[in-house]
């Protein structure tokens, strides 16, 4: 199996701090009552609910049906969908998306899309993976690939881009980017580094079958020097690009 596959399960024991951590990206957004906002890659809705406590209308947009099925039990609408082709046009006010568009590997299909979702003069907020986000990690995977002569693109399936590159996909879309930046994040993992491996790369250890838990004891080992404490806990070498832009 190499298609990553979302349990909503799963997620919350072990990866609750991703919406968690949402609180900054929240209030670049600033939602306000009475506007209708989008959430692209809501997941459960956690961050998707805080956000509708304003008094704005949200929806959501999620590729993973369990995913999907999580945040509409909380009450929400949810339109499931792949983010390269929204189907929206002129509806929205702002357009929000959390820690999702770096598995988006065709950011400019998903910018347009975003573009032609928003009304005029309308907003688009988002955090993700930026240039560097866990460098650490995905180094450790890729040695471990070639040492065991696996499939090397399943150690970083995702988009991390600068913040310069990003900003000019924007502007292609028809975007005015406001702010942009970088931000490094060391992020605590309180279910430790296998926990999150098997969450987010499960892909990248089934290509190995019987020798998956070696592969994984491998990375482990590789990490452990830099990502692990003295006293037994992991930190993921995170780093996030946030931005805010306007449709022209």
């Amino acid at each position: 199996m190499t298609q990553q596959v979302w349990s909503s399960e799963s997620y919350d024991r072990n990866a609750r701090f991703v919406s968690e951590l949402g609180d900054g990206v929240a209030e670049w957004l600033a939602p306000v009552a009475g506007e209708r906002i989008l959430d692209i890659g809501c997941g459960d809705g956690a961050l998707t609910e805080e956000l509708s406590k304003s008094g704005a209308t949200l929806v959501g947009f999620e590729q993973a049906p369990d995913f999907a099925a999580s945040a509409r039990a909380r009450g929400l609408t949810v339109h499931e969908g792949d983010a390269h082709k929204l189907p929206f046009s002129a509806e929205f006010d702002a357009v929000f998306s959390n820690a999702a568009l770096h598995w988006m590997l065709d950011p400019q299909a998903v910018a347009d899309g975003i573009a032609k979702a928003l009304k005029p003069g309308g907003r688009f907020v988002a955090e993700f993976g930026g240039h560097g986000n866990v460098a650490a990690i995905v180094t450790a995977m890729r040695a471990v690939c070639r040492y065991r002569q696996g499939d090397e693109a399943l150690a970083c399936p995702w988009y991390f881009p600068s913040p310069d590159a990003y900003a000019r996909v924007l502007e292609r879309a028809g975007f005015a980017v406001r702010r942009i930046t970088l931000i490094p994040r060391p992020t605590p993992l309180p279910t430790g580094m296998a926990a999150w491996l098997s969450v987010f790369r499960q892909p990248f250890f089934d290509q190995f079958g019987e020798g998956r838990e070696d592969a994984l004891a491998d990375v482990l080992s590789l990490l452990e020097p830099n990502l692990k404490d003295d006293d037994g806990r992991w930190t993921a070498d995170y780093v996030r690009l946030r931005v805010e832009a306007h449709k022209k």
